[in-house]
């Protein structure tokens, strides 16, 4: 495949890129995560340049469905590589605006889905889903008459560790601050939390967390220190302050 532009060094987080992302298509299709007819692909932003790697999955009829269809583009939407890039340029403006984020996902799963069809947001009512952020939900995107990236700045906007957001009457689009790895298990755990609350309903529904529940997850996720108090409204007293009053 034909390449402009990309140094030594490019090259080779392309090529680990490639493996992960061939690894990830395998798992996630083998956990049952995405939905059968294959809506995924990733964006990873290549380290100390201005540009992503795109990695799409090839779906049903594809001879090695695993293989990504990978492309390169640079900020400027550019393409430095033979292949189409297909969805990650759209989230080109989340990438230039967060220059910590470091990789993006949209995928059709399941369980997003069902969150999806019913325009619901989803809560974050799965122990492992709140173990490393505050956020309690992801919002649901549903008026397409404003782009999903500026809405996913927005959700950005109103809370800074949220991981990801629903899309009204398809899937689910995520991102992660780590990368690609990162980024395929927060899909997974995402899935799960949606596949158990949906399974809930026919016990009464998922049930707030119980007592002292953040507090235990917040401070195994190192959130809070181990001096902290959490309230289990998630509201945190910390010990330093309570003794200066």
């Amino acid at each position: 495949m034909s390449q402009t532009g990309l140094s030594p060094e490019a090259i080779g987080f392309i090529t680990q890129a490639q493996k992960d992302a061939s690894r990830a298509f395998r798992l996630l299709r083998e956990t049952r995560t995405i939905s059968p007819s294959g809506t995924l692909f990733y964006g990873v932003r290549i380290p100390d340049e201005d540009k992503l790697v795109t990695l799409n999955y090839a779906g049903l009829w594809a001879e090695n469905p695993d293989d990504p269809i990978t492309a390169v583009i640079d900020f400027d939407g550019n393409s430095l590589w033979s292949n189409p890039p297909g969805g990650t340029a759209r989230y080109l403006k989340l990438f230039k605006k967060h220059a910590d984020i470091q990789a993006v996902s949209h995928v059709h799963t399941p369980h997003l889905g069902a969150y999806s069809q019913a325009h619901a947001e989803l809560p974050l009512l799965y122990v492992p889903n709140r173990r490393f952020r505050f956020s309690s939900k992801l919002p649901v995107y549903i008026n397409r008459r404003q782009p999903e990236v500026d809405f996913i700045l927005d959700a950005l906007e109103q809370d800074r560790e949220v991981p990801g957001i629903v899309e009204a009457n398809g899937g689910a689009t995520v991102w992660s601050w780590k990368g690609l790895r990162d980024l395929t298990n927060q899909i997974v755990l995402l899935e799960e939390g949606a596949q158990f609350q949906i399974l809930a309903r026919a016990l009464g529904g998922s049930q707030l967390f119980g007592p002292g529940v953040l507090e235990q997850q917040w401070k195994m996720g190192k959130l809070v220190p181990p001096d902290a108090a959490v309230a289990d409204d998630g509201t945190i007293s910390y010990a330093a302050a309570q003794a200066a009053e």
